[in-house]
């Protein structure tokens, strides 16, 4: 099968690290316009899979159905961070606090998809597709919300990455995307033995390839790798005060800072975190879904702050599948449900609010008598960033089937 430049990106995973001390290439490529490189907008999407429990996420702690049907899992008042009288954060979410307060956090509850299904695999497929009951979709929304978009100026081979060993669903598709896996899990400046077949074998497809495609921008991309693969990652020193928690996803957020830090280019990035799935002993204000939320919040939380200035030309915006039963099970967990909560943060962002309608969660206004129900579909979220933010005006590529007008926006961003 000839090596197409989709192809060989969606199979190869790719370690890339940033540095501290920009090496002549990336110096160079920053050189071509400091202004324009500092002025790069980026939307940064964020994947919870498993399905969050948005009700313990963000709690309607002014809502009493939510105690009656959570009495062993609820979060109680007390515990409670509150935002507005009505809605409060998860205690281990004290990292976002800051975040609100300076405005720059808004949170859309009740979202997320409208198709009825409560399977992890299809639900996180319609999420990625950004075509909700549609199975036959080819390209991830992202990648689509990319055609649009003017290229920048160095025509950076770092437009579009995702965190992780392999291209996600949600970023395949005709535009050109890396896949940047974590840096332990490949050599650094020759000390790993397995650094240099790995460099050898990337080479080689290049050379034997004869995809115009690949040739016209490949070389630069392998260009870019060995000059990044060849620095030392521990020279990467984040700003003062960015904490990342140790594990996959605060080292996968250290590395995207880095990546844009280094005026790469990057316009998309991509990363996820698992863990939400918690059909057994959730927990309340300390357990599984506490764990995952301090993981998950001092994170983000870092990366906001080792971002600087370059934070007020990003938004980040969380999805998950589906969320949770409005009423805890038999084993003091939820099951599958529908509707969630979305954070959405960034310079642009007007926060410190909480957007969307509340259904309510009495009886009658439950979905299918057990779910919190949807009142804003996920499409709508993320239009408005790519639409408002990114500048892509053509939301009926992005968003097939969905109308998705300006007039209809949450109007989150300032």
């Amino acid at each position: 099968m000839p090596i197409t430049r989709r192809v060989f990106l969606s199979n190869s995973a790719l370690a890339v690290v940033g540095t501290a001390a920009i090496p002549a290439f990336l110096t160079r490529a920053a050189n071509a316009s400091v202004e324009a490189s500092s002025r790069n907008k980026r939307l940064v999407v964020i994947f919870q899979r498993g399905a969050a429990d948005g009700l313990n996420i963000v709690v309607p702690h002014g809502e009493q159905a939510y105690y009656a049907m959570r009495p062993s899992i609820n979060i109680p008042r007390n515990s409670v961070i509150d935002l507005n009288g009505f809605f409060g954060l998860h205690p281990s979410l004290a990292p976002f606090q800051p975040l609100w307060n300076q405005c720059h956090l808004a949170i859309v509850h009740a979202a997320g998809s409208p198709d009825p299904t409560r399977s992890h695999f299809d639900a996180q497929d319609f999420m990625e597709s950004g075509t909700p009951g549609v199975k036959a979709t080819e390209d991830g929304w992202l990648n689509r919300s990319l055609h649009s978009l003017p290229e920048l100026p160095a025509n950076s081979a770092f437009r579009a990455v995702a965190l992780g060993a392999s291209l996600p669903r949600i970023l395949s598709g005709s535009e050109p995307a890396l896949a940047v896996n974590n840096v332990s899990d490949f050599g650094v400046g020759g000390r790993n033995p397995n650094a240099v077949p790995i460099s050898n074998t990337f080479e080689a497809m290049y050379e034997q390839s004869v995809d115009s495609v690949l040739h016209g921008t490949g070389q630069q991309t392998f260009e870019a790798v060995k000059v990044l693969k060849s620095a030392d990652p521990a020279k990467y020193a984040a700003a003062p005060g960015a904490n990342y928690p140790r594990g996959r996803f605060g080292d996968g957020l250290k590395q995207m800072a880095q990546l844009i830090k280094a005026n790469l280019g990057v316009q998309i990035a991509f990363a996820d975190i698992g863990g939400w799935d918690h059909h057994v002993n959730e927990g309340s204000t300390q357990g599984q879904l506490a764990n995952v939320l301090s993981d998950f919040s001092q994170s983000l939380a870092a990366f906001w702050i080792d971002l600087g200035d370059l934070a007020e030309d990003t938004v980040v915006v969380t999805m998950s599948e589906f969320g949770r039963t409005a009423r805890e099970n038999g084993n003091r967990g939820t099951d599958h449900g529908h509707a969630n909560v979305m954070f959405i943060m960034g310079g642009p962002v007007k926060g410190g609010k909480v957007y969307g309608r509340w259904p309510g969660l009495d009886q009658s206004q439950l979905n299918e008598g057990r779910d919190l129900a949807l009142t804003t579909d996920f499409r709508r979220v993320l239009g408005e960033a790519v639409y408002a933010h990114l500048g892509n005006k053509k939301l009926d590529q992005v968003f097939p089937g969905f109308q998705n007008q300006p007039a209809g926006f949450l109007r989150y961003l300032g």
